[in-house]
């Protein structure tokens, strides 16, 4: 049965306007999302929940409508103090089919047990622009999907799935069956008619990026591969490279631990996204964030194995057998010398009778020299010596095969390896992302029947089985030799015992967090930061990241990738020019809005041989003579038949995305 509309903050009843946006899920990444689309980009949102708590987290008093309704109450409390202070809203302004005159409206909540027809009907799915199916069970999704898409054939799904290859076929069928049910389907609608996204591979990147210096960032276009690294204030008198161009400042209270922590609420003293160049140069003793080189991508391929590809040796024979079989031979090799120098013999037939003797095959020297005698006992004890270490090479051999299918312990000698604690979804992500990059990491989890577990034993990466927050078990990861902890469990206080723990151990430890809790999450920052003030510390929402990435979807829009600066998101999307007043006519130094967005690339591709994902598109090639263009120059005017790369805040992709009001009151 459906729920009552809560009243915490009041919600609107049902919309007779069609073209809304519907968020269908059960956990944080939902309740972010309808977020983004209600608050960045102007949007009337229903958001259908489950009812009670979440089963996964019961320690919240909160159920998942109190708190949605409880953020979406701080969410409008703070956007009407904007409006009644006159500050423009991005996503609101010249939005009056949205918002009511007194003030931002708020999200419509919904309750139902499943995303049944009678949910969904209660939802307005039938008339809605776009669905977001974002339950943390794959199938749940699949299922919900398949209804929606019978109950409204052109609303734009936006999936959320793990499974990459099942996505990629799911996707190719619910086109397919727009496609069927509405014969006249425009082709650039069914480009974008179904999206299946998974926010572990959104936020992926990003977390792996901070156990290397904890400012590489990388997205990837075309079969290329930008890199946007962050880097510290110039000192006197040297003068910073700005690369290719300047994406952000950093907070100009990064090195002061009282200082602002980098979220959206920062003010002044936080980070300044795409700023122009009167503000870089006047920002004396900040750091930047800068687009420093673009590379052809590799090949997509298995991600290397921290042992090699094949075993040697050194991997099935232990040291001390090693040393061993040394020994015998050496043993046997100074026998035969002995031989040849005593009985005259030829060096061949000394090793012939050496070895006969050493095997118990020969006959009895009774009748030979003293000398012979004696080395024929010397050779029979080298031979008892050499039955032990025959069986205990067999023994090993075997325990290497037996082994070689179960999990590693972490080496001896091991350092500057990144200990990754949580082989869930987004930690079995995190673990390849940092084996692509060839970082030797070491886990650690409590389950051994966790997702990742398979993975790592795949890619031959140490693991370590225990309770992260009981004595022993960060030590058994080697953390006071390893070079950053990636806290990344789905328990915000296990994440935070472990990096208290971890700290105590190595004070400079670098350190990335994942915590769901926003205002929890600046709290820790700021804490930690003030106890370490010489170490890296960053604290990560996967809902956070992977939010905006949804919205741009459930926009029609293709997102190329997301990267975080402190605790704001710069985007990275595809566009195409035509439709967009701020865009087309004017010259790409005219279309740059400081704070907003930027162009950084241009598709010379012809449109008819453009392909439909950037992300996916193969390297510039004969079949493709023309690809992205980087280094546009500032005076060139842009086509509406253009397609462009951009670099763009939240709320400045939503203001660039914003819906005509044509389609708005359709």
């Amino acid at each position: 049965m459906l729920g009552s509309v809560s009243t915490l903050p009041q919600q609107p009843q049902r919309s007779p306007f069609s073209g809304h946006m519907v968020v269908c899920g059960d956990d944080a990444l939902a309740q972010r999302l309808a977020v983004e689309l209600r608050y960045v980009y102007g949007e009337r949102v229903t958001l259908l929940l489950p009812p009670g708590r979440d089963p996964r987290r019961p320690e919240l008093p909160l159920t998942q409508r109190g708190r949605a309704a409880t953020l979406f109450g701080r969410m409008s409390a703070a956007m009407n103090r904007n409006l009644g202070n006159g500050g423009a809203v991005a996503g609101a302004n010249g939005g009056g089919d949205h918002d009511t005159g007194a003030g931002v409206e708020a999200v419509r909540i919904l309750e139902a047990a499943e995303p049944s027809d009678e949910a969904f009907e209660e939802a307005g799915v039938d008339t809605a622009a776009a669905l977001a199916l974002v339950y943390d069970d794959d199938e749940r999704n699949i299922r919900a999907a398949l209804t929606a898409r019978r109950l409204n054939p052109r609303v734009r799904l936006v999936i959320r799935l793990y499974n990459r290859k099942l996505g990629q076929y799911l996707e190719t069928l619910l086109d397919q069956a727009a496609a069927v049910a509405v014969p006249g389907l425009d082709p650039t609608a069914l480009d974008t008619s179904t999206t299946v996204l998974s926010d572990a591979d959104t936020a992926a990147p990003a977390l792996a990026a901070t156990a290397l210096t904890g400012s590489s960032k990388v997205v990837q276009a075309e079969g290329l591969l930008l890199r946007a690294v962050e880097r510290t204030p110039p000192r006197q008198g040297e003068v910073a490279d700005p690369g290719l161009c300047t994406l952000a400042l950093l907070s100009s209270t990064t090195h002061d631990p009282a200082g602002a922590e980098g979220s959206d609420s920062s003010g002044a003293e936080g980070p300044q996204l795409l700023p122009d160049q009167q503000s870089v140069a006047a920002a004396i003793g900040r750091g930047t964030v800068v687009l420093e080189a673009i590379r052809e991508a590799a090949p997509d391929g298995p991600p290397p194995r921290m042992g090699g590809r094949s075993a040697s040796l050194s991997q099935i024979f232990s040291r001390r057998l090693r040393r061993s079989v040394l020994g015998v031979a050496s043993a046997v090799l100074g026998l035969t010398v002995a031989s040849t120098l005593t009985t005259g013999e030829h060096p061949l037939h000394a090793v012939y009778l050496t070895l006969l003797d050493l095997f118990a095959m020969g006959d009895p020297a009774v009748d030979d020299s003293t000398a012979r005698q004696v080395i024929q006992l010397l050779s029979g004890i080298a031979g008892l010596m050499l039955l032990p270490l025959l069986v205990a090479g067999v023994l090993e051999a075997f325990g290497s095969l037996r082994t070689a299918s179960s999990l590693r312990r972490p080496p001896r000698g091991l350092s500057g390896h990144v200990v990754l604690l949580g082989l869930g979804k987004i930690g079995t992500r995190v673990l390849v992302r940092l084996r692509e990059l060839n970082i030797p990491v070491v886990c650690v989890e409590d389950d051994p029947a966790a997702r990742g577990i398979p993975v790592a034993r795949r890619l031959q990466v140490p693991v370590v089985l225990g309770d992260v927050t009981q004595e022993g078990v960060l030590e058994a990861a080697k953390i006071q030799r390893s070079r950053a902890l990636l806290a990344l469990t789905s328990s915000d206080t296990t994440n935070l015992e472990a990096t208290l723990y971890a700290r105590s151990v190595k004070p400079d430890l670098q350190v990335a967090l994942r915590l769901f809790d926003d205002e929890f999450a600046t709290a820790v920052y700021r804490t930690l930061r003030t106890a370490h003030p010489q170490a890296l510390t960053r604290s990560r929402s996967v809902s956070h990241l992977a939010a905006p990435s949804f919205a741009v979807a459930m926009m029609g829009r293709q997102i190329l990738g997301a990267i975080p600066v402190e605790r704001k998101v710069m985007l990275f999307a595809a566009i195409k020019v035509a439709g967009h007043r701020q865009l087309e006519g004017r010259t790409v130094e005219q279309a740059f809005r400081a704070g907003a967005w930027r162009v950084l690339a241009l598709d010379a591709t012809p449109p008819e041989d453009r392909h439909p994902d950037l992300t996916t598109a193969g390297p510039v090639s004969s079949d493709r003579p023309s690809g992205l263009i980087w280094d546009l120059h500032p005076g060139y005017v842009l086509r509406a038949e253009d397609r462009v790369v951009i670099a763009a805040t939240r709320r400045g992709l939503a203001e660039l995305l914003r819906r005509r009001s044509s389609l708005t009151n359709r």
